[in-house]
């Protein structure tokens, strides 16, 4: 899904208010890391992931990866934070603007 950059700001504004539900650490990406996100998609659309300082992997190439695993759309990368956005098909919660 792409996004356009009124969509994007609009994410990154309720991205803004949340605590990261996740973090990646020194394994980096490990299948239980991507099965937990995977799952955290089921409870919400939005989701802050952070990148542990241990971490030696670029939080951006970390972003795609989960991104193209998850099938979620990268929000924004700063720093060491990471904004997915997957919308639920069944019952949406977040209303994009168009």
């Amino acid at each position: 899904m792409t996004l356009t950059s009124k969509q994007r700001a609009y994410l990154k504004s309720l991205a803004s208010t949340l605590t990261p539900v996740f973090q990646v650490g020194k394994a980096s990406l490990t299948p239980e890391v991507t099965k937990a996100v995977e799952e955290g998609f089921h409870t919400r659309e939005l989701m802050k992931i952070t990148v542990l300082k241990n971490c030696m992997d670029d939080p951006r190439e970390i972003a795609s990866i989960l991104a193209e695993r998850t099938h979620a759309t990268v929000v924004q990368v700063i720093g060491k934070k990471i904004v997915l956005y997957r919308q639920d098909k069944d019952h949406p919660q977040i209303n994009l603007p168009l």
